[in-house]
């Protein structure tokens, strides 16, 4: 085992509409995609993409859309080890304007324990604070055996706070500073507390405020991808977080802010297609947007 990715599994329905139907309305969308989602799920995709080994712990029901969860991370190469649920979560999701709203059916009422693992030989792990059972026992194994931790901060979940004491590597959204009523500045406070070596707050098309190895803080800014190009922003979160696994298994001793760069480049390849598994980057996509796309203009890290 290379890498394990520890998260809650959804399908995802994405449509493409310029607006909803109300009342007794209907109305035809002009896209749609329906691939896999969730945090951690769709970044051990990613990583799976940009050629790395992933196992990923998940929810998985028997239903026909559990079903088509396994067959999309087969075609991945992914090993999937489920933890089962009745029902297969949905999610129906609607860009618009480079931002999305997003309808949930989640199932979270686990029929059995995790599964046990050996991680001792594991290089990295990726957890989004779901199933927070299962996150606590592995990142204080893969903290035993050496394997760098990595977290995806996305919302204040169960056990998060303890979670955080064992990882190495956090990144968390906006949403969290909210919840815990901290600025960015104070939340990256709060994880050097922690003992997180790097942290980072990032905030969509602002970039991402962080600190490096020395703690020093500094902002790094998206790419200027064009808003014409822009087609849907889910899920392009979770594709850096899934480029920056994928890059330190590649390059373990390069400095984070190329591992970064490389992330917000799969990021910008990502709000370009519509759906998570279209928006998947290749090496060769990251190197292009790279190479298309300049930073837009830093802000204050303040």
């Amino acid at each position: 085992m290379e890498a394990l990715f520890i998260g809650h599994a959804y399908i995802d329905v994405t449509m493409r509409t310029d607006r909803m139907p109300i009342g007794d309305e209907k109305a035809v969308a002009r896209d749609y995609a329906v691939s896999f989602g969730g945090n951690a799920v769709t970044a051990a995709f990613a990583c799976a993409k940009l050629g790395h080994p992933v196992d990923l712990l998940t929810t998985l029901a028997g239903d026909w859309l559990g079903h088509m969860f396994v067959d999309m991370a087969q075609t991945y190469g992914m090993h999937v080890h489920a933890r089962k649920v009745a029902r297969s979560s949905l999610s129906f999701v609607l860009p618009n304007n480079g931002k999305r709203a997003i309808l949930r059916a989640r199932d979270d009422n686990y029929l059995q324990g995790f599964p046990r693992l050996d991680v001792s030989r594991a290089r990295l792990l990726h957890l989004d604070g779901h199933m927070a059972d299962a996150a606590l026992h592995y990142a204080k194994a893969a903290r035993a055996s050496g394997a760098l931790v990595s977290l995806d901060g996305g919302a204040l979940r169960p056990c998060i706070e303890e979670v955080t004491g064992y990882v190495d590597v956090a990144i968390v959204a906006e949403k969290l500073c909210e919840q815990m009523s901290l600025s960015e500045l104070d939340m990256l406070g709060w994880l050097k507390s922690k003992g997180c070596r790097i942290g980072g707050v990032t905030s969509g098309d602002r970039g991402m405020l962080w600190y490096d190895e020395t703690g020093e803080i500094s902002r790094l800014p998206s790419l200027s991808v064009p808003r014409e190009i822009i087609v849907d922003t889910s899920g392009a979160g979770d594709v850096f977080h899934g480029a920056y696994c994928a890059s330190y298994l590649e390059r373990p001793d390069a400095p984070w802010r190329e591992h970064f760069e490389f992330a917000r480049a799969a990021s910008a390849h990502k709000i370009q297609h519509l759906g998570n598994e279209a928006g998947l980057p290749t090496q060769d996509d990251v190197a292009a947007a790279m190479a298309a796309f300049p930073p837009a203009e830093a802000l204050s890290p303040a």
